[in-house]
């Protein structure tokens, strides 16, 4: 039986996306990708959602890319560009959501977890919430999802957690302006979230639509040519030395080469 690697639920107008694959933390193969691209899709064509929740299963957000469905594309450069640019895909979709998109952030939000937060409208985040992009430790970059981080919270910030793999919790996060509320434990998480979706709902549908389209034309949007030339690198560093020996030890649980007798 197929896995069903997301979850949908309603509320009212209020439609949250479950992302449902516990066992690996939730971490997002090819098929989730295309689940949620879908489901975004399907609620913004659905004049009766006005909200849509994302959050992860068993109390986790999302431990990031599947890197074994990273391995998966084989050694086509153009197989493993396609692959990684569907997940810049999924960043573009939900940037573009026409209704409010509410992210909840518990124990991780790395990689393509931290970009989803980084185009969500609003984020909360469980204090002890672990974010960042470690791609580097990996020998790989953070192709799709670096162009949004750096749109959320500028350069400098940007190049301090992107070039050194650096990982920041929920209160940091919120100083940082990757989030917007920190709340200690789950139950204040979901009493934030309970007062973030009460002041949502007050938003007019057409006026919230509009508001999103004047922001994004007036903010430094990520462009579909960016994404599509760091689908392209990340191929190449995916394949190269550095890319199969970060992926390898990643797999093997130890540290690569390029770390061994350092802190």
């Amino acid at each position: 039986m197929a896995e069903d690697t997301i979850l949908t639920a309603r509320s009212g107008s209020v439609l949250t996306v479950t992302l449902n694959r516990p066992h690996a933390k939730n971490a997002m193969n090819f098929a989730m990708v295309d689940a949620l691209i879908e489901a975004f899709d399907t609620a913004a064509q659905d004049d009766s959602v006005r909200v849509l929740v994302l959050k992860g299963a068993d109390g986790v957000f999302c431990a990031g890319g599947d890197l074994k469905d990273m391995g998966s594309s084989g050694q086509n450069p153009s197989d493993v560009a396609a692959g990684n640019r569907r997940f810049g895909q999924l960043l573009e979709v939900a940037q573009a959501f026409p209704k409010i998109l509410v992210t909840v952030c518990e124990k991780a939000a790395m990689g393509g977890g931290f970009g989803l937060v980084c185009v969500s409208d609003i984020a909360i985040a469980e204090s002890g919430c672990r974010f960042g992009m470690p791609e580097v430790t990996l020998g790989i970059l953070p192709a799709q999802i670096a162009p949004f981080v750096l749109a959320r919270i500028g350069l400098t910030e940007t190049r301090r957690l992107a070039l050194t793999g650096h990982i920041l919790d929920g209160d940091s996060a919120k100083d940082l302006g990757i989030v917007h509320y920190s709340a200690l434990g789950a139950a204040a998480v979901e009493a934030r979230l309970d007062i973030v979706l009460k002041q949502c709902l007050k938003a007019a549908p057409g006026a919230v639509k509009a508001t999103k389209e004047l922001l994004m034309a007036s903010a430094q949007v990520v462009t579909s040519e960016t994404l599509d030339a760091a689908a392209q690198i990340f191929a190449e560093t995916l394949l190269g030395a550095e890319g199969v020996e970060g992926t390898r030890a990643f797999r093997e649980k130890r540290p690569p080469v390029w770390t061994e007798g350092r802190a």
